[in-house]
């Protein structure tokens, strides 16, 4: 049921990231707003790569003969994709929104741009509070990046919006020739703001792909083994953890000394379970292995 609710929400994003992305090329062209057309081709670039990750969530769950361990390791790369190309979008607007400050700046039709504005915010506002809903209950790293997407987008308008009726009240005054770097100033703004937070998921999506141990994960699994190995006296144990995308790696080894009893194969059943719920978030994503031995090196 999670996985599906994930699809649902993805796909919704999407359409109306769609409407969003196609409008602001539209109503930036008619607006000769480079910001307008800066926030519909980001909204694009974003519909391309939400359809990505609902691909992704489609193929995780499936079992395939070739791909044993599962399809965890491609939600990183997708992450890592995602965010980097949004990255690199807003640099590369900063350097325009630049260039158009050194050469005068631009002309607006300001109904044209503050029309678009006005709608965008209100879709982004929606979409925001309506993906940020539904992830409470399904965790997913997809639907929280696409959530900060929303948040990206909706600052990115709102931010236009002030600016283009800050900018509309000034024609006609003294102060009617600073107009036309209204647009170019905001989006160097907004831009500089805007890198950094990609940058985030960017760096977490390495530590995944990089199978980076995480600390808090760590902690609990080497707690659970030391507890064990306490109880049922062994002399030592090894544990190695990972996380990629939505799953968790977890192997862990239980080393006995020459006076260690092992008992029955139900009994070291039981000390596998025992740790087990102690660890907890048993389900598919938990990919837990537990093994014993005598000599150091197999835990090595």
């Amino acid at each position: 049921m999670t996985a599906a609710t994930e699809q649902i929400v993805l796909k919704r994003s999407i359409a109306a990231t769609i409407v969003v992305g196609a409008t602001g090329v539209l109503f930036g062209l008619l607006s000769g707003s480079v910001s307008i057309v800066f926030d519909g081709v980001f909204s694009a670039v974003d519909a391309a790569m939400t359809l990505l990750a609902l691909g992704v969530t489609r193929l995780i769950p499936r079992e395939s003969s070739r791909f044993q361990m599962g399809f965890w390791h491609i939600e990183p790369m997708v992450l890592l994709l995602n965010a980097g190309l949004l990255a690199t979008l807003s640099f590369y607007a900063l350097i325009n929104a630049v260039g158009s400050l050194l050469t005068g700046g631009r002309e607006l039709a300001f109904d044209w741009a503050i029309a678009y504005a006005a709608v965008v915010v209100v879709i982004c506002v929606v979409m925001f509070f309506y993906g940020r809903r539904a992830n409470r209950m399904i965790g997913s790293e997809f639907l929280a990046l696409d959530v900060r997407a929303w948040a990206m987008s909706g600052t990115i308008t709102a931010a236009l919006l002030v600016a283009f009726v800050v900018a509309a009240t000034l024609e006609g005054t003294a102060y009617e020739s600073w107009t036309p770097y209204a647009d170019p100033a905001i989006l160097v703004v907004l831009t500089l703001c805007l890198i950094p937070l990609p940058l985030k998921t960017v760096y977490a999506a390495l530590k995944d792909i990089f199978l980076v141990a995480p600390v808090e994960l760590d902690e609990k699994v080497r707690e659970a083994a030391r507890g064990a190995a306490s109880r049922h006296g062994f002399a030592d144990y090894r544990t190695y953890v990972a996380k990629v995308g939505r799953a968790r790696l977890i192997e862990i080894y239980l080393i006995g000394s020459a006076e260690t009893k092992f008992g029955t194969l139900a009994s070291l059943d039981a000390i596998r379970a025992e740790i087990g719920e102690e660890i907890g978030e048993a389900g598919r994503d938990r990919w837990l292995t537990i093994a014993f031995t005598g000599d150091v090196k197999w835990a090595q």
